[in-house]
């Protein structure tokens, strides 16, 4: 069985559809996978690392670049071209997108070709090109009930936000969702790992894998009243680490044990972060909805303010349902210690929001995608395992 993969231009896009490869291998060792992306996106490297067959396609932006858009669509037809080619070269059984404009062209070639189509939306609200492309689909996988409707009767299905495999190992559960018993011990080895001191809530602080200026400046700001009440786990970003560094090293000797300052953390360190954390301060792009819930983190989640909307509609999911707290970016530098420090103090207040979060977890997510994209690749079931009896369902 062949399966072809498309999405990038940012992790949120990447890193989903790789956890559903994960879970597709478990499901359905012999499939073979490749991956259709941009040619000056993040997907290549990332792509590459996983060791899955790369085909870099041309094309950019279609929406809000003014002129740009008429090149960028003479190169988006270049690439249906060349990946009508790819598509007949390669046969996939079913094709699986996340959205953006890197999809565009794999999206139609499968449609001429009579390939079936799986989108995953990331948000809650789809995109404009998630809309677009969602009339070539058959099936499209949403995070939760409230995402149904942007979609025609009976074509979306709710899966969950479908977690990698090194996220749910640290949250206690297999690549295929089910409890490990571990999350107990695996807490304790985080904590290790960081060098945390027993006993002393934990905040973890991150901007996504660039970082984010005004969440780091904010931090900064604040540290003085924050660290004599919590430790912190700040990861930065590249771009803003020397700067970081810099700021945070007139920190009291008494207080700088407690404050863990990281340029980047790969995927298996930032799980390991994420549970460690008693509270997390971040963006709210798509990841948050489904790894805050599998750790049960409490969050104080700030939207970046140039992302659209999807960001603020993420935020206001989940504070809707008492497991986050919104701040706008442009409070951040008045609002950002006063909060935190306030649900450190507040052990009681974070259990709720932790017991909030954790009832929104699906750790299964990515074993049901995976099984939506077999049922569309073979659906007569043959040779196929049992979905079910693999998620212990």
């Amino acid at each position: 069985m062949h399966i072809l993969i498309s999405g990038g231009g940012t992790g949120g896009g990447v890193y989903p559809a790789l956890a559903v490869v994960k879970a597709l291998k478990a499901l359905h060792p012999a499939a073979e996978f490749r991956w259709l992306g941009s040619r000056y996106g993040i997907e290549g490297p990332m792509i590459a690392r996983e060791g899955l067959p790369f085909d870099a396609l041309p094309g950019g932006p279609l929406v809000g670049v003014g002129l740009r858009a008429i090149p960028n669509a003479l190169r988006v037809l270049a690439a249906v071209v060349r990946a009508y080619r790819i598509v007949g070269h390669f046969r996939p059984s079913a094709l699986l997108i996340t959205g953006g404009w890197p999809t565009i062209a794999p999206t139609l070639a499968c449609w001429l070709r009579r390939v079936p189509i799986l989108i995953y939306l990331p948000d809650r609200e789809p995109s404009g090109a998630i809309r677009a492309l969602a009339r070539f689909a058959r099936r499209v996988a949403v995070n939760d009930a409230d995402s149904l409707r942007y979609f025609r009767p009976g074509q979306a299905v709710v899966t969950g936000y479908p977690l990698r495999p090194s996220v749910l190992e640290a949250a206690g559960y297999d690549p295929l969702g089910q409890p490990t018993g571990r999350r107990d011990a695996v807490h304790e080895i985080a904590r290790r790992h960081f060098r945390l001191q027993p006993g002393v809530p934990t905040l973890l602080v991150f901007g996504g894998s660039r970082g984010a200026r005004s969440l780091n400046t904010a931090l900064i700001a604040a540290l003085p009243d924050l660290l004599p009440a919590a430790q912190i786990i700040h990861i930065s970003g590249e771009l803003d680490h020397a700067q970081v560094a810099a700021d945070s090293a007139g920190l009291p000797a008494e207080l700088r044990p407690r404050y863990h300052l990281f340029a980047y953390l790969h995927s298996e360190d930032m799980a390991l972060a994420l549970a460690a954390a008693d509270l997390v301060v971040s963006r709210a792009g798509a990841s948050t909805l489904g790894e805050f819930p599998i750790f049960r983190l409490p969050a104080i989640l700030v939207p970046y303010p140039h992302a659209w909307r999807y960001q603020k509609t993420n935020a206001d999911f989940l504070a809707g349902q008492g497991a986050a707290l919104r701040l706008n970016d442009e409070d951040l530098s008045r609002e950002l210690g006063p909060s935190a420090l306030s649900l450190i103090n507040d052990p009681a207040r974070r259990a709720r929001m932790a017991e909030a979060a954790g009832a929104l977890g699906q750790p299964a997510a990515a074993a049901r995608i995976a099984a939506e994209l077999l049922a569309l690749a073979d659906p007569a079931g043959a040779a196929l395992p049992d979905p079910g009896s693999a998620l212990g369902e």
